[in-house]
């Protein structure tokens, strides 16, 4: 895993982006109630999709290697709740199940772009997988 100042510091600037997007457009508070539902991904029916920036950025504020997901549940919930808030992805910066849909595709599509930029720029394979595959894989 790599932690490259520099690289981890637009992975940074893109989860500030992140969250004055949602913010501006809704009031997240209002939204997520915090149940953690959202991170049982077979139960409300979706995956995360994560990026290998994503996993590096993690991994260097946790200062350890990206949990493996073994189960249908993010490793990072715990008791329902996210251990991982502040350096959480972009899927969960975006995602609210109380909102609005095609809001969520847009900027979805926007953080997608700016991670490939990143992989790009910085010479690292873009993959976009859920995360029970990416952090299966060995970088």
């Amino acid at each position: 895993m790599t932690k490259n100042p520099q690289l981890l510091n637009e992975v940074a600037v893109l989860y500030d982006w992140l969250d004055s997007q949602t913010s501006f457009y809704y009031k997240p508070k209002t939204l997520c109630s915090a149940c953690g539902k959202c991170c049982n991904f077979k139960e409300f029916e979706h995956l995360l999709f994560v990026t290998p920036p994503e996993l590096f950025y993690l991994s260097a504020r946790l200062n350890t290697k990206p949990k493996q997901m073994l189960g249908d549940t993010c490793p990072y919930n715990q008791e329902g709740k996210c251990t991982v808030y502040e350096c959480r992805f972009s899927g969960c910066r975006i995602f609210y199940c109380k909102a609005d849909k095609d809001f969520q595709a847009t900027l979805s599509e926007s953080a997608i772009k700016k991670l490939k930029s990143i992989c790009e720029k910085f010479e690292i394979p873009y993959m976009y997988c859920d995360l029970k595959t990416l952090t299966h894989l060995q970088f």
